[in-house]
């Protein structure tokens, strides 16, 4: 096992003023000095090999999430789309996420071993925008190369709440790897 510290906090169980069955939590954004995250996202020592590793050896697929301070566009993805209970439900029960500051300064180690600042990071996985999910292969153990040469779906900017749980779904059942791009794939009616 990975010497990593993660915690997961737990999420309210009261939505409005109805309480909610005891096996259902209402996902709920949580706001930082340094914008916004979800309660149910990864505390890592940012290791990427080892969040990948743990994320694998509890059944779930990995991605990084790069957002900014003051994104519009991160502020409705953590406190629209990642609040509505459809979406929160799948990609939580599929998927580990690890948050990444844009233009932070966290040293995060890439999967080649290479340890630089978040923003290094970002440069090097070539991000220009936000919200930016990238995600990685159904692996145990990767390459070691730079986590943008191993990546098998990139989330540029914001989808519509729909595209934006489709993506999921697109990775979680490895469409990808036909070589159908999500746009390709979405546009065949791969909207259930």
């Amino acid at each position: 096992m990975p010497n990593t510290r993660r915690h997961l906090l737990a999420a309210p169980l009261f939505a409005g003023a109805g309480l909610l069955a005891p096996d259902v939590l209402r996902p709920e954004p949580v706001r930082t000095d340094h914008g916004w995250t979800q309660s149910w996202f990864l505390d890592t020592f940012l290791r990427l090999p080892e969040d990948l590793a743990e994320a694998r050896a509890n059944g779930k697929r990995f991605a990084v999430v790069f957002d900014q301070r003051g994104c519009p566009y991160c502020v409705e993805m953590h406190t629209v789309h990642l609040v509505d209970p459809g979406i929160a439900t799948y990609v939580r029960e599929r998927f580990a996420l690890v948050q990444l500051d844009l233009h932070g300064s966290r040293e995060v180690q890439d999967f080649d071993g290479a340890t630089m600042e978040e923003r290094a990071l970002a440069r090097r996985w070539r991000v220009r925008f936000t919200p930016t999910i990238v995600f990685f292969p159904d692996m145990d153990e990767l390459p070691k190369t730079p986590g943008h040469e191993l990546e098998v779906a990139r989330m540029h900017g914001l989808l519509k709440p729909d595209q934006f749980l489709g993506m999921f779904r697109y990775v979680a059942e490895k469409a990808y790897t036909d070589g159908t791009p999500f746009t390709a794939w979405w546009a065949r009616g791969a909207r259930g």
